[in-house]
């Protein structure tokens, strides 16, 4: 049906109707273009090259978007009637990206793969896996402004009157010895991919009360990838309130934040998992945990000619980390999973 022409390597494909799916999980909405004439090209201009198709498209969704490693622009070259292309922004890296994926085993007893990506250029890491509910779990580190991202991409309840995902976004400062250098993550292997990886430390969990929110537009200050990353999540963008302090003797803009109510200036704000209506304010929770990260470097020593010692970086040092979000929601319906928990 189609012909295709240049090298091809991201995780982007063309799908037919029906209830195909991405190849890798989609990290949030995709896009898909339809149309009623005969024949369209498209062209997908990639890091990696270009890829070209041509064929008759009546009547099949083309899907344009799944979560990668490349940010593609794709347009008709020749434009059909009613032809519309959705173009999603989602995590984008530059040539000198390197991956890696590693089997683990989630807190359900579920093997997931991660997804480890490390940009040189950017001087960023992604980390990304999905559980077995359908949610979407990014990790990225900017080492350029030392900032560390979470974001949650949660499938909806419809019956409850739920949007089809949500999206939440957690911004903190990162710690010297959280993850190793993108450098050194670039550089990684894994001699049997197939193994499911237990990590050598475990650093337990670390409850961080988000009480301010960050304003989405102004947001890039912090960090230059808050945009692409957390899109899907631009009204539920959360800090804390050291970490505001720590951003502002860097004289970022104070205006970004809003200070959030909470549970000690407001008696009747409880734990959403305690609130019996749905749309009712209350203390959210979110939990998730890490299970494998490359978080420091090890070093051998060896002798050289003459005697002296000299010590060497000789692989890495794996641990898992565990991450209690609280954060305030001006409804309980924007906290269902926490009646789970």
């Amino acid at each position: 049906m189609f012909s295709s022409c240049g090298r091809w390597r991201s995780r982007w494909s063309l799908i037919s109707r029906s209830s195909a799916e991405c190849p890798f999980q989609a990290s949030g909405p995709w896009g898909y273009g339809t149309r009623k004439t005969a024949v369209v090209t498209v062209v997908v201009v990639t890091t990696a090259g270009i890829l070209c198709f041509h064929g008759d498209l009546r009547g099949f969704p083309v899907y344009t978007s799944c979560p990668g490693t490349l940010c593609p622009v794709m347009f008709p070259l020749v434009l059909p009637r009613k032809l519309w292309l959705l173009l999603p922004m989602l995590w984008c890296c530059q040539p000198s990206l390197s991956e890696l994926k590693v089997r683990v085993r989630l807190e359900d007893g579920q093997v997931a793969e991660e997804s480890l990506q490390a940009d040189n250029d950017r001087d960023c890491i992604a980390l990304e896996f999905r559980k077995a509910d359908g949610t979407f779990i990014t990790y990225l580190a900017d080492f350029k402004q030392d900032v560390k991202i979470f974001r949650i991409l949660i499938l909806g309840e419809l019956e409850r009157g739920q949007s089809q995902f949500q999206g939440l976004c957690f911004i903190t400062q990162l710690q010297s010895n959280e993850i190793i250098p993108s450098e050194s993550m670039a550089k990684l292997r894994q001699k049997n991919p197939n193994t499911v990886r237990q990590a050598e430390e475990i650093r337990g969990t670390e409850i961080l009360q988000m009480e301010v929110a960050v304003n989405f537009t102004k947001g890039i200050q912090l960090s230059s990838h808050l945009h692409n990353i957390c899109s899907e999540a631009r009204e539920a963008i959360y800090t804390r309130q050291e970490d505001v302090r720590a951003w502002l003797k860097k004289g970022v803009d104070g205006s970004m934040f809003e200070i959030l109510p909470q549970s000690n200036s407001l008696p009747v704000l409880h734990p959403c998992k305690l609130c019996s209506h749905d749309w009712k304010p209350c203390i959210c929770s979110y939990r998730l945990s890490l299970e494998w990260i490359p978080c420091s470097l090890k070093y051998c020593k060896s002798r050289d000619s003459s005697g002296k010692t000299t010590s060497y970086k000789c692989g890495i040092r794996s641990c898992q980390k565990g991450y209690s979000f609280h954060f305030y929601v001006p409804q309980k319906q924007l906290c269902l999973w926490d009646e789970e928990t």
